[in-house]
């Protein structure tokens, strides 16, 4: 792939996850399928719910990561800036887009760099299976070390890949690669999908290679299968374009994947995949989750109405999350992993036959 595809790539997801409707067309996330018990009786007083986490060593104000999304352009360095100083003033963390451009641009290096606006939060790193397994440990270990990222992500996108004009069909290697970097690289390793979910029998597969941190990306939010199709048809490509369409609702349900990561034993689960409220978060969290992340939502409001955009619809999350939390008598995010709840329907089916 040419440097000059992959600053078009980075544009195109940007406008099209920014204005385009890209999202998953019947699979859902499945958090509806997770009902909280209300408790008319929380002995709790609001101003004193504490949300408060701790992530890779730091403190977190509320347990919720803006997720990756972008970088590679002036604009994605823009964005990037923009969402990295409202997640220090929040107190979340911060995630940044794939790494890839880094090693392909040097111009492109800026755009992930924010730091400058963010020098206390958690940030995270962000690499490509694929390009980490042709790298050096050295080499992924200093594209974390250039961002100060107090982790890094290691995304895993088959399906999206597939579809995408150009993109990786050599998938091998990857288990030993994800081993390799949890062993030899000084920061914690964070496995994430792309939109797609990651399974019980994955989740155990990583077990064993001593992953301590996912991130589960689940479907029913942003389809990035739905992105590239949408690309692939922009040019006109009919075969990645029907290959698409067929795959476009694939992958694991965000809620379902949490419950299956759940049991198994890692130290952080990070939801990620169609949160878009302070109530999806509290439904994750309630099933094991350490984290949610939230990002289109928060692209879309940063594209319509700015930073204050942004800022609303982030303080908009955390005020629904507190409320929940007050809700089921829930006095900090331990609290709520243990309050009652009921699954339901499909989501009750997927933890039942898949452990």
């Amino acid at each position: 792939m040419t440097t000059e595809n992959i600053g078009q790539r980075k544009a195109d997801h940007i406008d099209l996850c920014a204005k385009e409707d890209v999202g998953f067309r019947a699979t859902r996330t499945l958090f509806e399928d997770v009902r909280l018990v209300h408790n008319a009786l929380p002995d709790l007083d609001e101003a004193r719910i504490d949300t408060s986490t701790n992530l890779f060593g730091k403190r977190l104000r509320a347990p919720l990561v803006i997720a990756a999304m972008t970088g590679g352009t002036d604009e994605a360095g823009r964005i990037n800036q923009q969402l990295a100083r409202l997640a220090e003033e929040r107190g979340v963390a911060f995630g940044l887009g794939s790494q890839r451009a880094m090693t392909k641009r040097p111009s492109a290096r800026e755009s992930y760099r924010v730091r400058d606006v963010a020098p206390t939060t958690v940030i995270l790193g962000n690499l490509g299976l694929v390009q980490a397994r042709d790298m050096s440990t050295d080499e992924v270990g200093s594209l974390a070390h250039e961002v100060g990222a107090d982790a890094i992500c290691i995304h895993l996108n088959p399906a999206m890949e597939l579809v995408q004009p150009g993109g990786d069909r050599d998938f091998s290697r990857g288990l030993e690669t994800i081993a390799r970097l949890v062993r030899d690289l000084p920061l914690p390793v964070v496995v994430k999908e792309t939109g797609c979910g990651l399974s019980a029998e994955v989740g155990r597969r990583l077990i064993g290679a001593n992953v301590s941190h996912v991130d589960v990306s689940g479907a029913g939010g942003t389809s990035w299968v739905g992105v590239e199709t949408k690309r692939a048809s922009a040019r006109g490509d009919e075969a990645a374009s029907a290959l698409g369409e067929a795959l476009w609702d694939w992958g694991i349900p965000t809620a379902a994947s949490v419950a299956m990561m759940a049991p198994l034993g890692f130290q952080t689960i990070i939801a990620t995949g169609g949160v878009a409220s302070g109530v999806d978060a509290a439904k994750a969290l309630s099933l094991g989750a350490t984290c949610a992340g939230v990002a289109r939502p928060l692209l879309k409001a940063l594209v319509a109405s700015g930073p204050s955009g942004a800022a609303a619809a982030l303080d908009a999350v955390i005020r629904e999350l507190r409320a929940v939390m007050l809700l089921t008598g829930s006095g900090d995010p331990s609290a709520l992993r243990k309050a009652p709840r009921m699954v339901l329907g499909e989501l009750a089916r997927w933890t039942q036959q898949n452990g």
